[in-house]
């Protein structure tokens, strides 16, 4: 099965080479010249979107994006011209399922199928195989199912989880987990190293994941945090989010669903980006009022 990959990053890089290795014959595409450099002597690399009916000839198309959501809309604007009815797209990207249902409608009017496929493995999976919730039309995604499984971990790590929107609102609410997970864990860590003990916590996280009931492929990334890094001195406490956990709490208020936990942890990744925090300096200050206990001003 032929398939275009476009947007050819880290993750689109992984899709290509573990869909060369399993057989498929597989081409790239993105619109900066740097990034069809990099991989131009790994798969076969259009310079132009106009090229892909050459690749695929009178095959149906089946095209994988992987981009960030933001440029989503003016990729499928650039991809339409040269789509046919029939055609597969998948979105393999953190889109907002909401973004994704409105695209799938919107190729469908064109007789065009729309897959909302999340995609969970990080940089890993190209060699152990990726974890792939797919939505939209069951016909598409039988169609590509080979490819599907040839990407998944294990050929296992991948399921249809119904209509439009179904794979990246799975994937949503996974990325929150995620974040509750990671925070659990830093937070645990954080105690660890403050007590009497003196732990080496690089066995700390070896030993929780020799047969403790929170063993995980979180901990083990753990326990390479701080061989590679030591005690994280070198490392700055500012915490990124993409977008995702923000979605799954909002949804989580709209459906009035209690997610206590998933949002804690996203608001302990705003708080790692404030510095020298107001609120920290206000309720410095009204310690100091009521009680006055000791304020440190920055000139100390």
């Amino acid at each position: 099965m032929k398939c275009l990959v476009i947007g050819l990053g880290r993750m689109g890089g992984g899709i290509i080479r573990r869909l060369k290795s399993k057989g498929h014959y597989v081409a790239g595409y993105d619109r900066d010249e740097k990034a069809r450099e990099v991989l131009k002597d790994t798969a076969h690399i259009l310079d132009d979107l106009s090229q892909l009916k050459d690749f695929f000839e009178s095959q149906r198309k089946f095209v994988w994006l992987m981009v960030p959501h933001e440029a989503v809309d003016q990729v499928l604007d650039e991809l339409m011209p040269f789509l046919s009815e029939g055609d597969i797209v998948v979105d393999g990207g953190n889109s907002f399922y909401r973004d994704s249902q409105k695209r799938y409608q919107k190729l469908k009017e064109r007789g065009i199928h729309f897959l909302d496929v999340g995609v969970s493995g990080g940089v890993y999976g190209e060699q152990v195989g990726y974890c792939l919730m797919v939505g939209g039309d069951k016909e598409a995604f039988e169609f590509i199912e080979e490819a599907l499984k040839d990407l998944s971990y294990e050929g296992r790590g991948y399921a249809y989880l119904g209509m439009s929107g179904a794979g990246h609102f799975a994937k949503m609410v996974h990325n929150g987990i995620e974040y509750a997970i990671m925070e659990a864990i830093g937070e645990g860590f954080e105690l660890l190293k403050e007590s009497e003990f003196g732990y080496d916590l690089s066995q700390v996280a070896r030993i929780y994941n020799a047969g403790s009931v929170i063993r995980s492929w979180l901990m083990e990334l753990t326990q390479k945090v701080f061989e590679e890094f030591g005690d994280l001195e070198d490392l700055k406490a500012y915490v990124e989010d993409t977008g995702e956990g923000r979605w799954t709490l909002l949804e989580a208020i709209q459906r009035g669903v209690p997610v206590p936990t998933i949002a804690d942890a996203l608001f302990m990744r705003f708080r790692s980006r404030q510095e020298n925090s107001f609120r920290d300096r206000l309720l410095a200050g009204l310690r100091y009022e009521f009680g006055r206990h000791q304020v440190r001003k920055k000139d100390e």
